[in-house]
């Protein structure tokens, strides 16, 4: 009996995803859990396998057409025979049936040897790889190859758009896209110089956008911030990071500290836990951290699933294994959904503070700010003195729907007693 292979939910907040390539043809044979397509959300990148082994009748969606979750992808019937042999990846699947009486044609061979990473990079950032020096294997472009590529462009001297990004970024923006959205706001357009170096959005790109502005437009954000001693936090990481790194294999940094600590308050305060269905508000039974990493492509945010489960050192090597794995692009689906509340890091340079924007559906977002020694005024044996502290600014961005000032304020007061009391263990 044919099976229908659908659109999967890549996510709790992810609603579509981009077929990116195609790795099998109509009329060809695959096996279950094979690789079928790649697809492209907003959150991640992810190889969609084959639920059973069969023939793959036919692939429904087009190569670079966005479609919803559930949507229907492709159609393996098990019972019937292969008319075509394994062969490169279909790059259409707007192509015509596959039959025993019309064979497909083959794929025209790439003429720079590059992995699959480096080429999709390349691809996304409008880079010709015929510029490309590989380092790999037999002279194969790798990703890092591409990387280094990028970085020495963006140092030469700005230079006029193709002709054909230019005209892209001219096209008529498809209808209630984000560009059709913009193009009907009443906002001040500018004309592209030819001079001007024209950058097209790539999908993850354009899908973070969206986000964004769905967040903002649903959410009524609002924003607190407070001042944080670090003192005891800093002096609990020295005495503790040799003999961590030594043990673990990796540094560990300030964010386990204020993950464990925000826990600690949303155990308490479980509104800011919460996220809104229809006219209800729903406090979720378990806290699911997610924490935002940039990669090259952009902000991804992989969660640590029952992050009150963990000790500080179950939470460093929890945040450790998904920062690795987010900036090798080897992120699933799981590692993306359910989360119910966000700790965004800028890192060392995040500057003193800023507001981010809510991961919807979730109701706040915390935003670490940079450590910075300044002179405060401190208590001791009873007396006013000045002090040099490291201090932090947190910001928490809440959604007023469900969250008033005071639970906000509150929430975040706690958050920031918890670290300043310095109560934690390795």
């Amino acid at each position: 009996m044919p099976i229908t292979v659908t659109m999967p939910q890549m996510g709790e907040s992810v609603v579509e995803g981009t077929i990116e390539t195609w790795s099998v043809r109509e009329g060809e044979w695959i096996e279950k859990d094979q690789t079928l397509c790649e697809m492209t959300t907003d959150k991640v990148d992810a190889e969609i396998p084959a639920p059973a082994s069969g023939v793959v009748t036919r692939l429904l969606v087009a190569e670079g057409e966005t479609v919803d979750v559930g949507a229907d992808l492709a159609i393996i019937d098990p019972a019937a025979e292969a008319t075509v042999a394994p062969s490169a990846p279909a790059r259409a699947a707007s192509a015509e049936p596959v039959s025993p009486s019309k064979p497909a044609p083959a794929a025209a061979e790439p003429a720079a040897k590059a992995s699959p990473l480096a080429r999709r990079i390349a691809q996304e950032e409008g880079v010709s790889l015929e510029g490309v020096s590989g380092s790999g294997t037999a002279g194969r472009i790798t990703k890092a190859d591409v990387v280094d590529h990028l970085s020495s462009s963006s140092r030469a001297p700005a230079r006029a758009a193709p002709p054909q990004a230019a005209a892209k970024a001219a096209a008529p923006a498809k209808p209630g896209s984000l560009g059709d959205l913009l193009g009907r706001m009443r906002v001040p357009r500018y004309a592209p110089q030819p001079e001007d170096r024209i950058i097209p959005f790539s999908s993850i790109r354009r899908r973070i956008a969206e986000h964004m502005i769905v967040s903002k437009i649903v959410s009524p954000h609002v924003g607190t911030l407070a001042e944080v001693d670090m003192h005891a936090i800093v002096q609990f990481r020295d005495r503790v990071k040799t003999r961590f790194r030594e043990a673990n294999g990796y540094s560990l940094t300030y964010l386990p500290f204020i993950v464990q600590a925000t826990v600690r308050a949303l155990k308490e305060i479980p509104r800011i836990n919460s996220t809104v269905v229809d006219e209800n508000i729903v406090e979720r039974a378990g806290i699911h951290v997610g924490v935002a990493v940039e990669t090259e492509r952009g902000l991804v945010v992989p969660v640590v699933r029952n992050t009150d489960h963990y000790s500080l050192t179950g939470l460093a090597d929890q945040i450790e294994t998904l920062a690795r794995r987010a900036r090798d692009r080897k992120l699933t689906a799981d590692d993306l959904a359910g989360g119910t509340f966000t700790i965004s890091n800028p890192g060392r340079e995040g500057n003193l503070y800023g507001f981010a924007v809510i991961n919807q559906p979730q109701v706040g977002i915390l935003r670490m700010g940079e450590i910075v020694k300044r002179p405060i005024v401190v208590q001791h044996d009873g007396e006013d003195q000045i002090a040099i502290r490291p201090m932090m600014y947190l910001a928490l961005s809440y959604d007023h729907r469900i969250i008033d000032g005071v639970t906000g304020n509150g929430f975040l007061y706690r958050v920031a007693r918890n670290l300043e009391e310095g109560d934690f263990e390795v």
